[in-house]
């Protein structure tokens, strides 16, 4: 099958797509009209920001949300069967990381149609690079339970787990719970455990710092509904 699925990140703050993203997405974008897209309103605005002069009307998008049914998502990938290249896009980063897009791509595989990833920006990596932990050895763990005593055995469990393998431990939380999660990582975590914080990046306010969990509980930090990363890591010293 000559069609492709191209991967199509998005910039994950509000600088202009031109600052972030290489030429081959401004390429792909302009000779592609079938995309799946996390929301169509964030999909039209990125695609006219990097190609002004592409006629929205001639744009077929397939919603790929919390929203979308099984039965919806069946058929997305038919442009590709007869032919037609294809987009899948998210809000923001990179599509099929932590986003919804992964079972798209898994869809590909077993149609035979060929997977395009294109070079741009993923918070999670960004934030792993710039952290000073371990990047040999690191886990993304999705979003922490939303109940208290599910969280608290979970940030426990993956302290545990950095210390036993030396393995990094990164995870998120819907931006507006932020700040009770940071008290709570302070609360629970033991003293000598580092914690990365990373928000907003790419941004001009944007934030990343490092610092053990004895160091944080003498700052405070405001950080609500900013999206962010969160990793620890606690060293074995026996």
């Amino acid at each position: 099958m000559s069609a492709k699925l191209y991967l199509i990140p998005c910039p994950i703050g509000e600088n202009a797509p031109i600052e972030m993203l290489p030429i081959s997405i401004k390429t792909t974008i302009t000779n592609t009209n079938f995309f799946i897209v996390e929301h169509e309103k964030e999909a039209r605005r990125f695609i006219k920001k990097v190609c002004p002069d592409k006629i929205q009307s001639k744009l077929k998008l397939f919603p790929l949300n919390k929203h979308s049914s099984v039965m919806e998502m069946v058929n997305y990938l038919d442009p590709c069967k007869l032919g037609e290249n294809m987009g899948l896009i998210s809000d923001a980063g990179c599509p099929a990381i932590a986003d919804p897009g992964a079972i798209i791509v898994e869809k590909a595989h077993q149609l035979g149609i060929k997977v395009k990833p294109l070079v741009g920006p993923s918070a999670i990596l960004m934030a792993m690079m710039s952290s000073g932990m371990n990047g040999q050895n690191f886990a993304f763990n999705g979003y922490v339970p939303i109940n208290k005593n599910d969280r608290k055995k979970k940030v426990k469990d993956l302290e545990s787990r950095s210390q036993k393998q030396n393995q990094s431990q990164i995870f998120i939380e819907a931006p507006y719970r932020n700040e009770k999660l940071f008290m709570d990582l302070i609360d629970w975590l033991s003293p000598e455990t580092m914690l990365c914080i990373a928000y907003d990046i790419t941004e001009s306010d944007e934030y990343i710092k490092t610092y053990t969990i004895s160091d944080w509980k003498k700052k405070r930090l405001k950080f609500h509904k900013k999206p962010a990363i969160f990793i620890i890591h606690k060293k074995d010293y026996r």
